[in-house]
């Protein structure tokens, strides 16, 4: 009997010993699981590639923070750095301070290349700032009366940009070829005898209490709360103007092929980009791929 006992004992204690080890054996590796998932995880976080991409405040930093959620699908990190000038973004750019910026049109860069020998190139476009004709004292275009008086703006470009608008809408006509330098001197036709009321372009929106009707740029309109709904005619991105002027991501040289910086230009030319700006900014900017 005794020895029976001392064997059912020693049996016991086996069992006993063998099922520890195997509890052991088994929190042993579920914790070795879990330290291995974290520090995998980790790995990843610390190999996600992150782009430094410099904006204007609006709608350039708004519409690449709209591209957040994608692009961390895509396994990229984006960090919007923005600024309120139109130097700052490129120097940084040029002394990789940035991976890229988004602010400007072709013809704004090609000239800070010539003028500071650098050379930033563009990427891909995406968006364009429509200018449109709003009603003042007038709101009827198809009938414009004689001696109507129209505000445009004063700078080269964009009184180029409104007389080119006009034309369109068949209420003057330009030389031939007088395209994006085009101004007031430029008209040879001008049925309605209009009378253009040139002031900076910022004041423009004000004008429209005093001129009939004026032409103005989509940031202007949006910041007089203006709606782009109630405009008379708007630039089309087919347009001279919406093809010389729309807005591009930039890079350098050494990194505009990139692995990150094509998946941001993707993400920039997506469906769901195009529908953030369009349902954003109610055709005042358009986008432009």
């Amino acid at each position: 009997m005794f020895k029976k006992k001392s064997l059912a004992l020693i049996l016991s204690a086996i069992v006993a010993s063998a099922l520890a080890l195997a509890l052991s054996a088994c929190s042993s590796n579920g914790s070795e699981k879990a330290e291995q998932a974290s520090e995998d995880g980790s790995k990843a976080a610390e190999s996600a590639q992150v782009l430094k991409v410099g904006a204007s405040p609006s709608p350039h930093a708004e519409i690449l923070k709209a591209a957040i959620p994608e692009l961390e699908k895509e396994g990229v990190k984006l960090e919007v750095v923005e600024f309120t000038d139109y130097i700052q973004p490129n120097v940084a750019l040029s002394n990789k301070e940035l991976d890229a910026n988004y602010f400007q049109h072709k013809p704004y860069l090609d000239n800070y290349n010539k003028e500071n020998k650098t050379d930033l190139e563009v990427v891909v476009p995406v968006h364009f700032e429509a200018m449109a004709v709003y009603g003042g004292k007038s709101k009827d275009l198809a009938n414009v009366a004689d001696g109507a008086q129209i505000a445009v703006p004063n700078d080269p470009t964009n009184e180029a940009r409104a007389l080119l608008l006009l034309q369109e809408q068949g209420l003057l006509k330009l030389k031939d070829g007088a395209g994006l330098e085009a101004t007031p001197k430029d008209i040879v036709e001008n049925p309605k005898n209009i009378k253009f009321v040139e002031v900076e372009a910022a004041a423009v929106p004000a004008s429209l209490t005093s001129a009939d009707f004026a032409v103005i740029n989509g940031n202007y309109a949006l910041g007089a709360g203006l709606n782009p709904k109630d405009a008379l005619a708007v630039e089309s991105v087919e347009s001279e103007a919406g093809k010389t002027y729309s807005n591009y991501l930039v890079a350098r040289p050494d990194n505009k092929d990139s692995e990150s910086i094509q998946k941001l230009a993707k993400v920039l030319n997506s469906e769901a980009i195009a529908k953030f700006i369009n349902d954003t900014y109610s055709g005042s900017v358009l986008p432009a791929f």
